[in-house]
């Protein structure tokens, strides 16, 4: 494509060159002759030639509202820089687009980005995984059914001890059905240790106090799904100091049972979180 056709694709065809087309048009010369005889692109030709079917004339018409700070060729761009970068900031965008040749405002950027259906949100925490953190997490994956899975959880008495949004309009924020009761002191919480299998539930226990390495031993040591020798189940749990203190190594190496090897920062891995977590709070 010519250096001509590149220029007249941003840049609006003087009045005399769409008289020519539409001249030639009326001749009888088809899209594509009258496209190479004056270096036009043949989508140009066809739109010149249907607005003159349709208004009678290749004047430009008058147009609705401001004219667009930022052409369509500009908004590409900053959409493909943006995917390119999400992290990109707006005063990065707007060097960009001056760079371009289009200097336009922030809120200018703004916009286009958001009809393109990109937003600014604040960008989500994950912990930071090395090239072996990743190898154990996928080794992890491979679960049979001959694992028991455990872990603690602290329970609120009474509501929930985390945000909660609700979709409301202005004004309405101390409506009812817009707020989340509440009691005094919080309401109190309590801590459970649980386990499970592709079997089923495993005991469930309420541990009073702060929970530590002798109060976990005791756990493992009143429950029989662990000990169960018919069962041999491979025991999962997390990396917590309790789990890996040398008196629950003893524990687990005198009574024969082994234990799944855990990757660290992968509490997302253990599927027992979805016995843990509300209903209702894992559909919002």
């Amino acid at each position: 494509m010519s250096e001509q056709m590149r220029i007249m694709r941003s840049k609006e065809l003087p009045e005399e060159l769409r008289d020519r087309i539409v001249a030639r048009h009326r001749s009888g010369q088809g899209y594509k002759k009258i496209s190479a005889a004056l270096k036009v692109p043949k989508s140009t030709v066809a739109s010149i030639i249907l607005k003159w079917k349709t208004f009678g004339t290749t004047r430009t018409l008058p147009r609705a509202g401001h004219p667009a700070k930022l052409s369509y060729r500009g908004r590409r761009a900053l959409v493909r820089e943006v995917k390119k970068n999400p992290k990109i900031t707006v005063a990065e965008l707007q060097r960009c687009s001056r760079e371009m040749g289009e200097s336009c405002r922030k809120s200018t950027i703004t916009a286009a980005l958001h009809q393109s259906g990109l937003y600014g949100r604040v960008a989500r925490r994950k912990p930071l995984l090395s090239a072996r953190h990743m190898k154990a997490r996928m080794d992890s994956k491979m679960v049979r059914n001959k694992f028991l899975w455990s872990d603690e959880t602290k329970i609120e008495l009474f509501g929930l001890n985390s945000k909660r949004y609700v979709w409301r309009k202005p004004g309405t924020a101390h409506h009812l059905s817009n707020t989340v009761p509440t009691v005094k002191h919080g309401g109190g919480s309590i801590m459970l240790w649980g386990c499970f299998s592709a079997a089923g539930t495993g005991r469930l226990v309420a541990i009073e106090g702060k929970m530590n390495v002798a109060k976990y031993r005791d756990i493992l040591d009143e429950n029989q799904d662990i000990q169960e020798p018919s069962q041999r189940f491979t025991f999962q749990q997390d990396n917590d100091p309790k789990h890996t203190a040398k008196i629950t190594k003893d524990w687990l190496h005198n009574n024969s049972v082994t234990v799944l090897e855990w990757p660290s920062r992968s509490p997302d891995l253990n599927p027992i979180e979805h016995l843990w977590r509300p209903k209702w709070l894992s559909t919002t």
